[in-house]
């Protein structure tokens, strides 16, 4: 009797992986728990073994295949079983399809065969927390070619923007859902041909794809120069701007794998050169301006969903919390000589800028940890203490203020703060942040001071219970020992919600912010 091989249970956030790599062919005889097949997915590749002793008997996924969780991708057989009489081998299958399709229509040799296969493009599955979507823009439109992985449209929600990309190559047949139109989790959006667009013309002829590049094209790959790519690799490449020629592919015959592309990133030697004009930004940002005709002109627009749900909460904060705000002011002086001592060895050691956020989330940390009560969220009549920092910051963007959350803060250096508060920050105006990636924090921090902001009161991001405002650092006059001193100060300001956080220590937790800012050591030294 033979066993099935299935691909593992993947985990919520992995809706489906690929089959990267068979490592047996069928007949080959097999131990038990020896590597099989190899599944990639989004995020990570995982090994299948042989789940007994036995002989491969057949290829139900072939390589390049999309699988989903658990789905039966071959068969084992017992011992010494000869594999089943079938073609599993592509290019055999090819050649016997060939041979027959010749012997039935000889006639049909002239004209490119384009697939009739048509696919429903779908809004992708919204979280519990999300209802629908808005279509923000398409990319492509009807009979417009498209390689499969590129983006045919964007999905607006309160949260995120994401993107809806082609389940192949092909062309969109039928535009469902236009511009602006609103959406629910996996609605059909519009209708794709396979194969279509961008055909050859009739009479023309097409040089013969080598055989390394007929695999390629069949197994899901794509062939780029004299490289391979798996499907996850090709999308990065195009994400990240890469040149394909210069990664090397680990994978069955140099195939490029998607960790290929994440090292290639990490090391930066694989970035194409900029060939854009730098006029083309501004010439972008001037073509969105709206233009006004008139004398007293006027122009109504909706308001985009993410910008209701920023005002939806910003009302109800104030609404449901007894928001009360204090202040305090830094002197800065001894974080700024600390950056100018330091600021180049930290570029060289970490290939980033020391900034102050990296400061602030590090004393914010401590000070939590020191004020449990500032840490905490409510929760209909419960308090939720947390014994962990999750740091929101909040980033904004044109289409509104998001705010992406550094988790457990407490274990993160400063570098890593830094790096990873770019990375967000370039990725929010991207719309390219993750929902789960702004969902959770225990405490906010929100820097008004970039935008040259004196003094503000920030309002609380519910459920937690406080929220830290930096301002703009401005030279003042200061008595220091019984002399005044032109310093540079910073306003602070925390907002806090009286029903969870009393009046003391609410100051407190200001002054321990204060009192670490101002002798940096502190933070080193855990004093």
């Amino acid at each position: 009797m033979a066993t099935e091989i299935k691909a593992p249970t993947f985990p919520e956030s992995v809706a489906e992986g690929s089959v990267a790599a068979w490592h047996k062919q069928p007949g080959d005889s097999v131990e038990r728990d020896e590597l099989i097949v190899e599944i990639e997915t989004d995020k990570v590749v995982l090994e299948v073994v042989a789940p007994e002793a036995g002989t491969l008997s057949e290829i139900k996924a072939q390589e390049g295949d999309t699988v989903q969780s658990a789905q039966v991708l071959g068969l084992l057989g017992a011992a010494g079983q000869k594999a089943e009489p079938k073609v599993n081998d592509k290019a055999e299958a090819k050649s016997v399809n060939e041979s027959e399709a010749k012997a039935e229509k000889p006639a049909a040799a002239n004209k490119p065969a384009v697939s009739a296969k048509t696919h429903e493009v779908k809004a992708p599955s919204f979280p519990e927390s999300i209802q629908e979507g808005t279509v923000a823009t398409w990319h492509k439109q009807v009979g417009e070619a498209v390689k499969r992985d590129e983006v045919l449209a964007d999905i607006e929600t309160d949260k995120v923007v994401l993107e809806v990309v082609a389940p192949a190559d092909g062309a969109l047949s039928k535009i469902n859902a236009e511009e602006g139109s609103q959406v629910e989790s996996e609605a059909v959006l519009a209708l794709f041909a396979e194969g279509a667009g961008g055909e050859v013309e009739e009479g023309k002829t097409q040089a013969e794809p080598s055989a390394e590049a007929k695999g390629a094209e069949e197994s899901g790959d794509e062939k780029l120069g004299d490289k391979i790519l798996a499907p996850a690799a090709r999308k990065l490449v195009a994400e990240h701007n890469l040149d394909v020629s210069k990664i090397e592919g680990s994978g069955k015959g140099g195939r490029i794998l998607k960790e290929d592309v994440q090292r290639a990133v990490q090391a930066g030697n694989a970035k194409k050169a900029a060939n854009k004009p730098a006029a083309a930004p501004q010439a972008s940002a001037a073509a969105a301006v709206p233009a006004f005709e008139g004398e007293r002109p006027e122009k109504r627009v909706p308001m985009s969903r993410l910008r209701q749900t920023i005002a939806k909460r910003l009302v109800q904060a104030q609404q449901t919390a007894a928001m009360l705000t204090t202040y305090n002011e830094v002197d800065m002086g001894a974080v700024m000589d600390l950056r100018a001592q330091y600021k180049d060895t930290f570029l060289k050691a970490h290939d980033i800028k020391l900034g102050f956020m990296g400061f602030f989330v590090k004393a914010a940390s401590e000070a939590l940890k020191r004020f449990p009560d500032v840490n905490a969220s409510i929760d209909g009549t419960d308090i939720v203490y947390h014994g962990y920092q999750d740091i929101g910051v909040a980033v904004s963007t044109d289409r509104g203020l998001v705010v992406p959350v550094l988790r457990d803060t407490d274990s993160m250096k400063i570098a890593d703060v830094e790096k990873t508060i770019v990375d967000f920050g370039k990725r929010a105006r991207d719309g390219k942040l993750g929902i789960d990636e702004m969902q959770g924090g225990t405490f906010t921090i929100t820097n008004g001071g970039i935008f040259g902001s004196l003094m503000s009161t920030p309002i609380l991001n519910p459920p937690q219970t406080a929220i830290l405002g930096m301002h703009k650092i401005q030279e003042r006059p200061m008595a220091v020992n019984g002399k005044v001193e032109i310093r540079p100060m910073m306003y602070l300001a925390l907002s806090y919600d009286h029903r969870m956080i009393d009046g003391k220590d609410a100051v407190q937790f200001l002054v321990t912010l204060k009192e670490l800012l101002e002798d940096p050591a502190r933070l080193l030294l855990d004093i």
